[in-house]
């Protein structure tokens, strides 16, 4: 499933120059996203682009494209002579939207976006460049070697996916399945090491199902046990959103063994009523969840999980929406993202008896405030124990649970490791002060 930081993350400006002719990118959605957002800063400089603003396109919800839209005329009300490319899986999805719009030099598929030649012949290209992305067979093997913070990383691992959520109209956007290969991602992890990332996010689209496509019947636990075994001055290690039901035993071995792991999972979760989930095209019950939750936790004690929450999905009862609450509760989740249903065309969930519009708004804010009780308690519960923070600009960071914190009289560059008290917890963050003897 696509990365869990789509909900709400709409727009975020990837980097900026000071003065046009500037090349800006802004990105819309996943960390997946930002991160092929840093590959195309890196082709459009090397091509020598200039005056031009890419943005980079979300299609999980209607919300997305919208706001890109929106973005998109802004920009060009901002800047009226700049090139405005938009790519990304609302362009891939329904490029006819963007080309519609006169604001709009160039419409571009995800591969296409990835491709140098792309961007070295970019004055000379056609408006509208959008391949089937469902022919792919590339190793999705896009690196970059630093990122602008020298903090945390991401190296994408594994693109697209085979599933066939009622919901989603993610894999066509990023086509099939296709992981790279674990030398390679290795190989990546010591260069970001190298070049001073203190902590490595490996991502992906249906990032579980990773080693699917390779030789020798790999998984995700294999990829993980080798990164850590081979890179041994990486200091943090995190794994972004997964699915539960596609979890090997080494992953769970290694996560119960190693302390680099972060004791952080994010779930793709989507309901916790076994009708809701069955109409979804879901691959685990609500009860498989719960379980699932419970034998990690029995492994690692300290671990906290996150997890992605539709509300109002098509068909839902009351009662099936009150086992979704539950399972914020049954699962011990900390960091909940919730997705008011969104039908996307050409998916089977926009043809079902939809809920009410009012009553999807009622149901997300009732999981919303689940949730904000939820991480005020494992907030709560940090004051008076000692962590460590991994310092990020304006000395805040993130501890390994990935709860936000401020480093109060502790000074700290960048991308240092601070170990420090949890002192108090101000407007939904830890306050680290003092260093732990």
């Amino acid at each position: 499933m696509l990365q869990a930081r789509l909900r709400r993350r709409i727009s975020r400006l990837v980097t900026e120059s000071a003065a046009p002719p500037a090349l800006d990118i802004v990105t819309f959605g996943c960390r997946l996203n930002a991160l092929e957002s840093e590959n195309v800063r890196a082709l459009a400089a090397d091509a020598g682009v200039t005056d031009t603003v890419v943005v980079n396109t979300c299609a999980v919800t209607a919300e997305a494209v919208r706001q890109a839209r929106q973005t998109i005329r802004r920009i060009r009300r901002e800047r009226p002579n700049a090139r405005i490319v938009a790519t990304g899986c609302a362009a891939q999805t329904e490029p006819d939207t963007f080309a519609g719009m006169v604001e709009v030099d160039h419409v571009i598929g995800n591969a296409e976006k990835l491709a140098p030649a792309f961007w070295q012949g970019l004055p000379r290209q056609e408006r509208m460049v959008v391949s089937d992305i469902m022919t792919l067979r590339d190793s999705a093997e896009h690196m970059v070697d630093a990122f602008d913070s020298r903090t945390r990383a991401f190296v994408e691992v594994q693109n697209g996916c085979d599933h066939r959520c009622t919901f989603c109209i993610i894999p066509y956007g990023r086509g099939p399945s296709r992981s790279v290969p674990m030398g390679a991602v290795v190989e990546q992890v010591k260069r970001l090491v190298a070049s001073g990332h203190v902590e490595v996010v490996l991502t992906g689209v249906d990032l579980t199902s990773y080693g699917g496509d390779l030789p020798g019947n790999v998984r995700l636990g294999d990829l993980v046990a080798r990164i850590l075994r081979h890179v041994p001055d990486l200091k943090r290690l995190r794994i972004s959103s997964i699915d539960s039901i596609e979890v090997d035993t080494t992953l769970l071995d290694v996560f119960a063994s190693e302390a680099r792991l972060m004791p952080h999972l994010h779930l793709s979760l989507q309901a916790g009523d076994d009708m809701v989930l069955k109409r979804m095209k879901r691959r685990h019950l609500r009860e498989d969840a719960v379980r699932f939750c419970a034998d990690v936790r029995a492994r690692r004690p300290d671990v906290v999980f996150g997890a992605d929450l539709i509300a109002g999905f098509p068909t839902e009862t009351d009662a099936m929406f009150d086992n979704t609450l539950a399972a914020i509760d049954d699962c011990g989740l900390t960091h909940v993202h919730v997705f008011p249903f969104s039908p996307r065309k050409g998916t089977p969930a926009a043809r079902m008896p939809q809920v009410a519009r009012q009553t999807v708004k009622a149901r997300a804010a009732r999981l919303r405030e689940a949730a904000t009780r939820r991480l005020a308690a494992t907030l709560a519960a940090a004051v008076g124990t000692t962590t460590e923070v991994l310092a990020e600009e304006e000395g805040r960071g993130r501890t390994p649970h990935y709860l936000p914190a401020r480093l109060a009289g502790v000074p700290a560059a960048p991308g240092a490791l601070v170990t420090g008290r949890v002192a108090a917890v101000d407007n939904g963050t830890l306050v680290v002060e003092g260093v732990a003897a």
